[in-house]
């Protein structure tokens, strides 16, 4: 028997939230999809490449004649910028919206695909000017304005590479990025609004470049009209050089397994990897997915991924998917409070969004802000909603589905990463009895298994390391030159399956929960518990909103469970007291199992989260264990760290 084989299952949920009949009548996709897919999956995603345009039609499909190293489609050539904006417009959509863009400030834009295609022509002759090739790199560091995905799509109509870096990066991490694909040409802007504010992003690229000695034009888009430094020979303003490009331009198919973008994802050691996404089955991957899973009728639906262009939600679901499907989308630049905390609910009710698309955290944010603030607006556009970034505690799902969705939308929650390109994971909305919190099973296509440590399928009802046991057709086709690091990262652990460190557990049907990174797995005398669960135990309680726990070393149970909670509402402070704590850590025992009771909870204001959303468990594991804090630039607000110290006071309870 190996050591420490599975995690623990610990919280059960027996809610089921089926889709109406109207809903399941006009679905996209029906239960026969599984069936198909697993009849021949090859075959399956063949059928899924017909969705897109080929110069050159491809007649293989997979190639896993080197594993990992795979191949998807690879005698086909196509262009990837056709395939998201010409040939719309070809087919007489021309004046179709691709984009409302929505500014912090209140400026809007309204982009159609005809506009689209002239803007990225103009940028594909800018690029091609400054002696950018097919296969060159250029690296966008920008907010999130049209100008980002102008960019990107100007890069896939020549064939070139982009990584985008995002905006909220500092200037080393930036150079180290912009060194690691070897980048000859920046694309970035004054700055960027947040908060209310304009945020500089120039100068940040003028500190980074001063190590990346081999760039040698910088392409500015003037968006906050700050005072910027403008080197000269280097620095152009796009208005100026994009600005006076021809609006003509004829894109040259590529080979499906051409390089479409690289993005770098944080390593827990060393420098960060450099996930490589090529064209073909990538492409393929984001538009049959955001048409099956967001059961996307492109001729009505107003489509919002509440997310940044720089991270591979953005590019997914904000970029490829939508715009290879044809959708209108919306596009927000700032922040969900600014300048009030309905900004959000005023932008659906404002181009009448049908499906939203969003991250765990931000929902639990609006539910400490309390649901009379989306009541508000008119929400009834909706007709489906999604999570994505991390696993939604069922409490969250339910509030979101009751208060945003009306108590009768969908809630598609999507298990996916930048290294799977697109959604692996979720219900089909018009076929499956949904579980708040669960993100149900494989969609059609891919193929999932929850494994013990030595690699065997665990039972329904057992935890362990999610895997993906066949290859498919978005996936990473290596490390940005290191072969080496993209096998013994993903395809190391277990033999010929993809590994990247999340856990999860199978319930009694044997459908998937995902349980968070295996390394923030707590071993609490001899049981190897999942912070998610924890975490969603805590959010029951109707006091509370948004929770994050860590393990802290103890002399006793190895581990002991410290936990960080935010609190719904304006709970008086005479409320936050020795007795809620002890209110909170029986809830746990009562819901997991006295096993589960923090040893102890803090109350604080925030958590200390990136930019993209995500906390930052390790700069709570510092406090919980009474080190020295850790690195905070990566936050978008590293004062949080500040205050949740000034709240050690209040963090007492220990075991009864």
């Amino acid at each position: 028997m190996p050591e420490n084989p599975a995690i623990d299952n610990l919280l059960n949920e027996t809610r089921r939230f089926p889709p109406s009949k109207d809903f399941a009548a006009n679905a996209n996709v029906t239960e026969e999809a599984y069936a198909e897919a697993d009849a021949d999956f090859e075959a399956f995603w063949a059928k899924q490449a017909r969705r897109l345009t080929w110069e050159t039609e491809p007649t293989q499909n997979l190639d896993w004649s080197n594993p990992p190293f795979a191949k998807w489609f690879a005698d086909g050539k196509l262009n990837a910028a056709y395939n998201c904006v010409d040939r719309h417009v070809e087919a007489g959509k021309g004046d179709k919206v691709a984009y409302y863009f929505e500014g912090e400030p209140g400026d809007t834009r309204t982009i159609t695909y005809a506009d689209l295609k002239d803007e990225i022509s103009r940028g594909a002759n800018a690029l091609i000017e400054l002696g950018v090739k097919a296969g060159d790199t250029v690296a966008i560091y920008m907010p999130m304005i049209p100008e980002t995905i102008f960019a990107m799509l100007s890069c896939a109509r020549i064939g070139a590479i982009h990584t985008v870096v995002f905006g909220g990066f500092s200037a080393d991490a930036l150079s180290t990025r912009i060194q690691d694909c070897n980048a000859k040409v920046v694309v970035t802007a004054d700055g960027g609004y947040r908060r209310g504010a304009p945020s500089a992003l120039k100068p940040a690229v003028d500190k980074a470049l001063e190590s990346c000695p081999d760039v040698h034009t910088v392409l500015v888009v003037e968006r906050t009209k700050q005072d910027t430094h403008m080197q000269d020979g280097r620095d152009k303003w796009w208005h100026d050089y994009v600005g006076k490009q021809s609006s003509e331009h004829t894109p040259e198919a590529f080979d499906a397994e051409h390089p479409l973008y690289v993005m770098y994802t944080s390593g827990t050691t060393g420098k960060p990897k450099g996930i490589l996404h090529t064209t073909g089955g990538y492409l393929v991957g984001c538009a049959y997915t955001h048409w099956a899973l967001f059961d996307l009728k492109a001729d009505t639906d107003i489509f919002w991924t509440a997310a940044d262009v720089g991270w591979v939600t953005g590019h997914s679901y904000i970029v490829y998917g939508p715009l290879a499907n044809g959708t209108t989308s919306v596009m927000y630049e700032g922040t969900p409070e600014t300048p009030h905390r309905g900004r959000w609910w005023e932008i659906v009710q404002k181009y009448k969004v049908t499906i939203l698309y969003c991250a765990p955290t931000v929902i639990r944010t609006f539910m400490k802000w309390g649901e009379e603030v989306p009541a508000r607006f008119d929400l009834t556009s909706l007709r489906l909603i999604g999570s994505v970034g991390e696993p939604i505690n069922p409490e969250a799902w339910i509030w979101y589905r009751r208060v945003i969705g009306a108590d009768r939308t969908p809630v598609v929650d999507t298990w996916w990463q930048t290294e799977t390109g697109s959604s692996m994971i979720a219900p089909l909305p018009g076929v499956t009895a949904a579980k708040p919190g669960s993100a149900m099973r494989a969609i059609p296509g891919i193929f999932t298994d929850v494994v013990d440590d030595t690699g065997k399928s665990v039972p329904n009802g057992s935890g362990g390391y999610l895997v993906v046991t066949k290859p498919w057709p978005s996936m990473l086709r290596t490390v940005y030159g290191d072969d080496q690091r993209y096998v013994d990262t993903y395809w190391s652990r277990f033999k010929d399956v993809y590994f990247a460190g999340d856990g999860a557990k199978k319930d009694g049907d044997g459908d998937v929960w995902v349980l968070g990174r295996v390394d923030d797995v707590m071993n609490v005398s001899g049981h190897r518990m999942s912070t998610t669960e924890i975490e969603s135990a805590l959010v029951s309680h109707v006091k509370v909103a948004e929770a994050a726990v860590v393990g802290a070393t103890d002399a006793d149970t190895g581990q002991a469970i410290v936990a960080f909670v935010i609190l719904r509402g304006e709970l008086p402070e005479e409320e936050q007291g020795p007795e809620l704590i002890t209110e909170l850590r029986n809830h746990v025992s009562t819901q997991i199992g006295p096993i589960a009771k923090p040893r102890q909870i803090m109350v604080v204001q925030e958590l200390p989260k990136t930019r993209s959303g995500k906390i930052m468990r390790r700069l709570l594991r510092d406090i919980a264990e009474k080190r020295e804090i850790g690195d905070v630039t990566t936050l978008a607000d590293s004062t949080v760290m500040d205050l949740i110290q000034e709240n050690l006071a209040k963090s007492t309870a220990t075991d009864d």
